[in-house]
This record gives C-alpha cells, structure tokens and sequence, in this order.
C-alpha cells in the first residue's frame, strides 16, 4: 500500500503550525513549570533527601519530570488536535478525502509526539542548569522518549474521538494520566514505601515507563528493564487495535 505522503504532511504541517502559534502555552509554560519543580522539589526536599540508589535527589527526579510533561502533553496535544475538527465539523472534509485511516493518524499522532518529545528534550537541556545527570544508556533514552510519546499519542487520539465536551476531553489528563504519574515513581523510589503500597504501586502502570526510562538514566529501576520494554510495547500494541477498531466502525466519526 502506498501512502498518500502529501496528506500526511499536510496534516502534520498544520498541527505543527498550531503549536508555534500558540508557543508560550505549548513550549514555554510547561517547561517554565517544570523548571519550578526543580527549585521546589530540588531545594525543599532535596536538602533532606541527599541520595537514592546513589544519585543525588535532584538528578533523580530528571526522569520523572520528563515523563511527567511526555505523557500529559502527548494526551492533551494529540486529542485537542483531533477533537477540534470534530467539534467545527471539520472532520467530514478528511473523511470524504482520499485519505486512508492510517494516514490520517500518521499525520495527527505525528504532530502530537513530535511537540511532546521537543518539549522532553527542552526540559532535558533546561535541567541541565540546576543539576549535573549522566545518560548511561543514551539509545534506549530516546527509545523510551519516542515509544511513549507515540503510545500515549495514540491514546490521545483514541480519547479526542471519545470525547463529546471539552469537559471530557480534560477529565483522563488531569484526573487519571496525571495522578497516576505522580503516584508512578516520578519523585520516589517505590522501595522508600512500606512492603503493602510497593505491592499496590506495581498496578499502576506509568511505573513501568519511569522505571525503564530512570533506568536508561543511571543504571537503576524499581522494576526489571524487560518489564518496562513489555509495558510499553503492550500499551502501543493496545492503543494501536482501538484505532484500527475506530476506523473499522467509524464510532464517532460517521455521525
């Protein structure tokens, strides 16, 4: 099958277009944010908390930080990008469109992770002038930058069909994706909880994604490296078959 490489890209040019348009909200506020997290966790607590598992507080918290805007921009980027065509109507001029499913999502998931993995890697260079860090496995760094800014990509999309409200659109980002973040090992390791919450940690899935990616950092993780490739590999493989399904029945698209 050949792709329609012009519709792609004219997809991918206009929501990319979006985002410069909109840079102090999409680039700078977020990382201004997370620049403010540095101060607070990395002065407050980090005077308290010396090490853990050998890295300095502040050094630790670099990957947690990063995987905490990856994982809430590529949802939001990728289901605001989607759902505005559906909410102007829109969306009826690229299905009547000689443009296939897969193209369709190739140009939106596209966009979405591509303005989310920029936004890891500002983040990466802005934490640089608070806290020295070494990459010890720099490929499977970027292996885990681009594969879960894809996935959760994907699942942003998956939740701009789904959604019928603004209100909607918000409620998974800030109610669900990000709670489990921050409970996910983003600013601990999960061995400083006691035996009973280390159990009920393990269920949250964004566990596994800051473990493997902390561990491309400095060597160490909460879970085994082949645990967080397999969750990470089994939420794209999951998110991939909801799209396939949407484009299959047309659920809230041919309405």
């Amino acid at each position: 099958m050949t792709l329609n490489l012009h519709a792609i890209r004219a997809i991918y040019v206009f929501e990319m277009a979006r985002t410069f348009r909109t840079l102090l909200q999409s680039i700078v506020s977020p990382v201004i944010s997370t620049s403010l997290y540095f101060v607070v966790f990395g002065a407050a607590i980090g005077s308290r908390i010396q090490e853990v598992d050998g890295v300095s507080y502040g050094a630790f918290i670099i990957p947690g930080l990063i995987m905490l805007s990856l994982l809430t921009e590529s949802v939001m980027n990728a289901s605001f990008g989607i759902y505005m065509p559906k909410y102007s109507g829109t969306i009826y001029e690229i299905l009547s469109a000689p443009i296939s499913g897969l193209e369709t999502v190739i140009g939106y998931v596209g966009a979405a992770a591509t303005k989310s993995m920029m936004l890891g890697i500002l983040i990466l260079v802005t934490a640089r002038f608070f806290v020295d860090y070494e990459i010890q496995h720099p490929f499977w760094m970027a292996a885990f930058l681009v594969l879960t800014a894809i996935s959760f990509s994907m699942f942003g999309f998956v939740l701009g069909i789904w959604a019928d409200s603004f209100e909607r659109l918000q409620v998974v980002p800030m109610l669900i994706v990000m709670p489990l973040t921050f409970l996910g090992g983003s600013f601990y390791s999960i061995t400083m909880l006691p035996p009973f919450w280390q159990t009920v940690t393990l269920f949250n899935p964004v566990v596994y994604l800051v473990s493997g990616f902390r561990w491309s950092f400095y060597g160490s993780s909460d879970v085994g490296i082949e645990l967080s490739i397999a969750a990470i590999l089994a939420f794209l493989a999951l998110c991939s078959a909801a799209i396939w399904w949407i484009f299959r029945t047309g659920y809230r698209l041919k309405v």
